[in-house]
């Protein structure tokens, strides 16, 4: 029997408590064995002036994931051409990793503009999709989202403020390290 795989990428700048909650639920309600937060070197979509360097925000993914069973952040489109393509990550995963079926994760944001997505009738020909609710866009499934974003994080140690509550504890003192320089 195949083991289930969820696929949540993203940029990960950095890791909250809000991706883990999220990763955590997704795994229970979509009846995944296990999920990888896909940490990603480059998105398409995004500026890559703005994010962390991508072995910190990947150490750090997985420093905030440890003992957390069945949630783990890889940095397998680490090793891939960039730009990072959904479609060339979950091709690629699939040849590498023939004993897992992929099921690829993500927010109703991304899912109201999937038609924008490099082969996005590929991905749904030949892989699941699970949608989660987000930014008022709603979802496939339930889950219940934590007011926190990475975005905030950064602002938040830029002014000095406090992220206590928003990472996990065990990675305050390196998140404010790596983005206070």
């Amino acid at each position: 029997m195949l083991k289930t795989t969820g696929i949540f990428g993203g940029s990960f700048n950095p890791i909250h408590c809000g991706h883990i909650t999220l990763a955590q639920q997704l795994r229970e309600q979509a009846g995944l064995d296990e999920v990888w937060l896909m940490v990603s070197p480059q998105n398409p979509l995004k500026h890559e002036a703005d994010l962390a360097d991508d072995r910190q925000r990947l150490l750090l993914a997985r420093k905030a994931l440890e003992g957390l069973e069945g949630v783990e952040a890889s940095d397998y489109e680490m090793k891939l051409p960039k730009p990072s393509y959904t479609w060339n990550t979950l091709r690629s995963l699939q040849c590498d990793f023939p004993e897992r079926k992929f099921v690829l994760l993500i927010g109703g944001d991304n899912w109201a503009k999937f038609e924008r997505w490099w082969h996005w009738k590929d991905i749904l020909r030949h892989f699941d999709v699970v949608v989660y609710p987000r930014d008022e866009h709603p979802g496939t499934i339930e889950a219940e989202l934590l007011p926190v974003s990475s975005t905030e994080i950064r602002q938040r140690v830029c002014r000095g403020e406090s992220i206590s509550g928003l990472v996990p504890e065990c990675i305050v003192n390196d998140v404010i390290k790596m983005y206070s320089e």
